[in-house]
């Protein structure tokens, strides 16, 4: 079946035609490419297509597609059944290998997606607090939960308003965005409400607006605000955790957050979140605490061994984290000395912004040539590469990948 017949046919059951909006390629300009298979660094499309994967299912999966680890983890655990709503060994089990890497990590608990685990921290770092103001940064997705769709980044940026529809004023008028790198802003906020912030919630790299990096001393100075006030101070890792190494973007950086949330590498390629930190905080939750979360399929049992064959396969081949961020810087002096289009680039992780200004907030993010974006893309798309479908977005290299994949890329700005 051609590409645009899977997708009208798609669009007759499927809400837009797709599970994830930015999935539908509008930024693109076409139908959306149907994955079959994948292996190693690359995905197979319906029509037989192979692409070297840059997307990586939005960066989950750092050891490539259908890892021979990690899919015999899957299939033993598949065989026992999929699913008790009981507790697990394995469930420890990942637990352990978590906190050893993320020192700030002294309790866990798993949930089913990143979203999840987000509006679980911020409730956990509201009932901790006694407080209800939340302050993010404008451009960090947290995921679709009601309250944090505030100046969000990630599909939502692509909508005429900053929240969306359905979304009450009165839900987010408790959450406060404010820009990023700007620690002024996030200073003249917390005196304004004078005791009246339980968290502050950030990306420490943020990677939904593209990839955009901190400014130096701007983590530090966020750090030393919220501890001076008595603020929970919460990194959402989802993206970073695991794949700025094993101690995260907190660990490259060396600034200690309250509590951290966690997904994507986690699970392997299956539905995870995570959100864990300080004791004194987790232990608020139920069933021990006062603060209520819950979940069916908390703790899957085929995630949790996904999980655990991913972190230890990161522990044994920790030296693929130099190469991969040595691959990704090479790139990018390449890129800048090919093209005229900024790119940022940290560990692992880079973006190509279609605009020849350096990119280090929201609103540089969105200053984007679309049109250029759409005939760089298709030009990829053509080569046989496969990049994130949007201009605010971020790619990803496996340790699969090396610098010949990185080169194909190269070549497509060289053919402008």
């Amino acid at each position: 079946m051609k590409r645009n017949d899977l997708f009208r046919e798609a669009k007759r059951y499927l809400a837009g035609g797709v599970d994830s909006p930015v999935r539908a390629f509008k930024a693109v300009g076409q139908p959306p490419v149907f994955m079959k298979k994948g292996n190693g660094k690359y995905i197979y499309a319906e029509d037989r297509r192979r692409f070297t994967d840059f997307c990586l299912s939005w960066g989950a999966l750092i050891l490539g597609h259908n890892d021979p680890a990690v899919r015999r983890a899957v299939q033993a655990a598949a065989g026992n059944g999929t699913s008790f709503g009981a507790p697990t060994r394995n469930e420890t089990e990942l637990a352990k290998l978590v906190s050893a890497c993320v020192p700030s990590i002294e309790r866990v608990r798993f949930v089913n997606s990143g979203t999840e685990a987000v509006m679980s921290a911020v409730r956990l770092a509201r009932g901790f607090t006694g407080r209800d103001a939340v302050v993010k940064f404008d451009g960090c997705y947290h995921g679709h939960s009601d309250g944090l769709l505030a100046s969000a980044g990630s599909g939502v940026a692509g909508l005429k308003r900053s929240s969306s529809s359905g979304v009450p004023d009165d839900v987010v008028r408790k959450t406060i965005s404010l820009p990023y790198n700007d620690p002024e802003a996030l200073e003249r906020t917390i005196r304004r409400l004078r005791g009246k912030v339980a968290c502050v919630l950030i990306e420490p790299v943020p990677a939904n607006m593209g990839l955009v990096l901190p400014r130096p001393g701007f983590l530090e100075k966020v750090r030393e605000l919220t501890s001076r006030h008595g603020i929970v101070l919460i990194f959402d890792e989802v993206i970073t955790g695991f794949r700025m190494g094993l101690g995260g973007a907190q660990g490259f950086f060396g600034v200690t957050p309250d509590l951290t949330t966690l997904g994507k590498i986690i699970g392997g390629g299956l539905p995870v979140g995570a959100f864990g930190g300080r004791k004194e905080i987790m232990d608020r939750l139920a069933p021990e605490g006062n603060v209520y979360q819950a979940g069916t399929l908390s703790g899957n049992p085929l995630t949790m061994a996904a999980g655990i064959a991913v972190i230890r396969g990161l522990i044994a081949n920790r030296q693929a984290y130099a190469r991969m961020e040595k691959l990704v810087a090479d790139f990018a002096r390449e890129w800048r000395a090919a093209s005229p289009f900024t790119v940022n680039c940290a560990a692992s992780m880079f973006s190509i912004f279609y605009t020849d200004r350096p990119v280090s907030n929201y609103g540089g993010a969105c200053a984007q040539d679309k049109k250029a974006f759409r005939a760089h893309y298709r030009r990829c798309l053509g080569a046989g590469i496969y990049l994130p479908p949007a201009t605010c977005e971020t790619s990803f290299i496996s340790v699969r990948h090396g610098a010949a994949d990185l080169e194909g890329i190269l070549r497509s700005a060289r053919r402008r």
